[in-house]
């Protein structure tokens, strides 16, 4: 197949929206397909390069000038590429790719990752919409797209091209008992409940530290946050990190205390490293924790029940080391591997749907020949 992927950008930034497009793309042409990735650019065009993924410069920033030249770069791209396939994963480019389309036969397909924007009912556009998760499914079905389009395809990492083999990174040196975060630093990431869960149990444990890795535009509020608890000596704000993983190699607890989270890319990544996690009950977490079989589900936006959880783990080293070997358990399928074989699978059913119109379309036009004849 001949495949684009449209997205906004391919900065390495911690975005898992890009970070699946990139990975699905990679996988795609190193298994023979002809892949091609448009976006505004980024620090991963080197690897797709790598991979054999052609990059397309396109600027798609929201102002009206530049969606004209947009409008007529994409045309140009998608007459040079012949695509089969349009893969949308960001909200502008499935409307660029749905009405630019005209004189070009490719099927468009999309993927809804954040289905808590308002605009994602956009992704709408497409023949085929994956959903991250079942709950984002069920969430897409009551907004008003049809049932029949969408398709669940779960979010996993594991053995991505973007990262190298777990034994590979260096565990860091963090003052234990070590709880650790990755996220962006937003308030709809938990923070804020974090902090004060940690606020909770720091006298009780006041050998353990709070690692919060990320960053972001809220970043300031949270600095604030915990500067007022006091603990500033035991809660570090580590910023945007590469590797996060030599901070899951190193944690004893991973915590994700989203408010909304389609199917995060981290809780497997935490899986892998065998932390104890908790995390709360919303959106795709349970599945990507094994509806809890893989980590402790709690309440959202409820400190008093993430600090509950902190404490149960801290306060027994036994139930501490049982949670990270269950962490570990079933990985196979948090693996990106299968992310990339469900995706095509969509894409051939999007194709052969496409042929059986086309077909019957022809059938129509030679049935109203003969009865003109």
């Amino acid at each position: 197949m001949r495949i684009i992927h449209i997205l906004n950008h391919i900065q390495e930034i911690g975005n898992g929206i890009v970070n699946v497009a990139v990975d699905i793309a990679c996988l795609q042409a190193k298994t023979g397909h002809e892949v091609a990735v448009v976006s505004g650019g980024g620090e991963y065009e080197t690897m797709l390069n790598f991979f054999g993924v052609k990059h397309y410069k396109l600027d798609q920033t929201r102002k009206p000038i530049n969606i004209m030249k947009a409008s007529v770069r994409y045309r140009a791209i998608v007459k040079e590429f012949q695509p089969d396939i349009v893969h949308a994963h960001m909200m502008t480019g499935v409307v660029i790719a749905r009405f630019l389309r005209v004189g070009h036969k490719y099927a468009l397909v999309s993927t809804v990752h954040n289905e808590f924007q308002r605009s994602s009912v956009l992704m709408g556009l497409a023949e085929r919409v994956i959903a991250v998760s079942k709950a984002v499914k069920t969430s897409m079905v009551r907004r008003g797209i049809p049932e029949n389009k969408l398709r669940v395809v779960c979010n996993g990492t594991l053995g991505s091209p973007r990262t190298r083999k777990l034994q590979e990174y260096e565990p860091l040196s963090l003052q234990q008992p070590a709880i650790a975060t990755v996220a962006g630093m937003y308030k709809r990431k938990g923070i804020t409940e974090l902090i004060n869960a940690f606020e909770q149990i720091a006298n009780l444990f006041p050998q353990t530290h709070l690692y919060i890795v990320g960053d972001g535009p809220e970043r300031l509020l949270f600095e604030a946050q915990a500067r007022k608890t006091g603990l500033t000596d035991r809660i570090h704000f580590e910023g945007f990190q590469p590797e996060p993983q030599r901070y899951l190699l190193s944690c004893d607890i991973f915590v994700l205390a989203s408010h909304h989270d389609p199917c995060p890319l981290v809780l497997s990544e935490a899986r892998e490293a065998s932390c104890a996690i908790i995390a709360t009950q919303v959106d795709g977490i349970p599945e990507a924790l094994d509806n809890g079989q893989a980590g402790l589900l709690v309440r959202p936006k409820d400190s008093h029940a993430l600090g509950k959880a902190l404490t149960q783990l801290l306060g027994n080293s036994d139930i501490l080391q049982e949670w990270k070997q269950r962490a570990h358990h079933n990985l196979e399928w948090l693996n990106v591997a299968r992310v990339n074989q469900e995706t095509l699978a969509v894409y051939d059913e999007c194709r052969s749907q496409e042929s059986g119109v086309r077909s019957q379309e022809s059938g129509v036009r030679i049935q109203e020949l003969g009865v003109r004849s």
